[in-house]
């Protein structure tokens, strides 16, 4: 693969909301995977300098709501969607008993829409990502207890 290519693809998942890209091309094999470490860390710093009592509350909820049960996790990166279409309705909501391998949501990944199914069965006890927003491989989804 060409250098201009290469810096085409690289310009590319820099400029839009692609995390990661790979392209296999001929013998040869590229992977483009774009880390966000500076847009995670500004915020935190920001809001310790101004509140650092205010920060310890959240992520103690935060922490203690994880050990309360199981958590579900992105086995790719993609985009979340909890229906399998905009005008369907969601798979589950907080409070609807679950059991495994009923599907929880779509990871799109590529344009190719990945079921998610639940690999415990419980009670969702949280949604932990928004529709449509971007899901690194290991984040919590759910929680199921």
């Amino acid at each position: 693969m060409d250098l201009r290519k290469l810096k085409t693809l690289i310009d590319l998942v820099a400029d839009s909301g692609i995390a990661e890209l790979e392209i296999t091309e001929g013998d040869g094999k590229v992977r483009i995977v774009k880390f966000s470490q500076t847009v995670a860390v500004a915020p935190v710093a920001a809001a310790a300098a101004v509140s650092p009592v205010a920060d310890a509350p959240a992520a103690a909820g935060v922490g203690a709501a994880e050990p309360q049960g199981h958590a579900v996790k992105a086995p790719m990166v993609g985009t979340f969607y909890r229906a399998p279409n905009p005008n369907a309705p969601a798979f589950v909501e907080v409070g609807q008993a679950v059991k495994e391998g009923d599907p929880l949501c779509i990871i799109e990944a590529m344009k190719l829409l990945n079921e998610i199914e639940a690999d415990k069965s419980g009670v969702v006890q949280q949604i932990l990502v928004e529709n449509g927003e971007p899901v690194e491989y290991g984040q919590s989804l759910f929680i199921i207890a």
